[in-house]
């Protein structure tokens, strides 16, 4: 069964590349448990089946992208990009679309995170292994608040204007 609005995000351990590094954080890979990342804070999450995927890389995360300052301004501390890949390729990814830390680009290289949301479907059959499903959620300090899970082969309601309109 998966997730539903009301629910609890699982913990669980996201990794994300980082290419700059801080006092906390070193250059390259770093994991991260959710329920550190969600305390407090409202986050926009989009997850995608997979990097550089043609739906994924024209139409997905390019509409977060041009809306962020938007959710950003409607309450949003942190829109999350997650997918079953692994870090290097999230980071990857990322510079390739200029995210410029405006989007968190998180990996979930196993689907570990992915299987306890109950937003996982296996592709193994195509070659591609375990994906997510592709949805969006509000996240209001670890509480599910909006969920857009979309029909396979969709990009109709998890979309980053319909995730913004949520919000009004």
């Amino acid at each position: 069964m998966s997730i539903q609005i009301g629910d609890r995000v699982p913990d669980g351990t996201l990794g994300e590349f980082i290419e700059t590094a801080t006092e906390t954080c070193a250059i390259g890979p770093n994991n991260f448990q959710v329920a550190d990342l969600v305390k407090g804070k409202t986050i926009a999450l989009f997850a995608v089946p997979g990097a550089f995927t043609p739906t994924c890389s024209a139409k997905h995360l390019p509409g977060y992208l041009e809306l962020s300052d938007q959710l950003k301004a409607k309450g949003v501390d942190e829109i999350w990009c997650v997918a079953v890949n692994d870090p290097f390729v999230m980071g990857a990814w990322g510079r390739d679309q200029g995210v410029d830390g405006r989007v968190r680009m998180l990996a979930d290289g196993s689907a570990a995170w992915t299987r306890q949301m109950g937003l996982d479907f296996d592709l193994s059959a195509r070659g591609l292994g375990v994906r997510s499903q592709r949805y969006s959620a509000l996240i209001v300090d670890g509480v599910v608040k909006q969920l857009n899970v979309e029909k396979a082969g969709q990009l109709e309601v998890s979309d980053a204007r319909t995730l913004l309109d949520q919000l009004a």
